[in-house]
């Protein structure tokens, strides 16, 4: 599914459960979902230790739901994130092009 057909699908369904929520609603919104996708990380990767009560979270979960609600907030805002996207990348390949090497690059220079 693209980008648009993401955005289409969520405008259709949003229209009919209610409408979007104000803009800082959505973004106080997208923050908590980053803070549980961060929380996540933290316990897989990081030094923090999950509780023995807490349950295990799908990183695949999390990362929907931020796209979600980024999605959400594109509609919102009447962008379109497919075309934003492919500046970004058009960005990256060009004016970013061999700014960032990794140290496999670093090493055979």
């Amino acid at each position: 599914m693209q980008l648009s057909d993401m955005q289409r699908t969520i405008d259709a369904w949003i229209k009919v459960n209610g409408g979007y929520w104000s803009e800082l609603s959505m973004l106080a919104r997208l923050t908590e979902e980053v803070g549980e996708l961060a929380r996540e990380y933290n316990h897989r990767f990081g030094d923090k230790r999950k509780k023995a009560s807490e349950g295990e979270a799908s990183l695949e979960d999390e990362m929907a739901d931020v796209l979600w609600l980024l999605l959400c907030m594109a509609n919102q805002q009447d962008i379109d994130l497919e075309a934003a996207f492919g500046r970004t990348m058009a960005k990256i390949t060009t004016r970013d092009a061999g700014r960032f090497t990794t140290p496999e690059t670093d090493a055979g220079a």
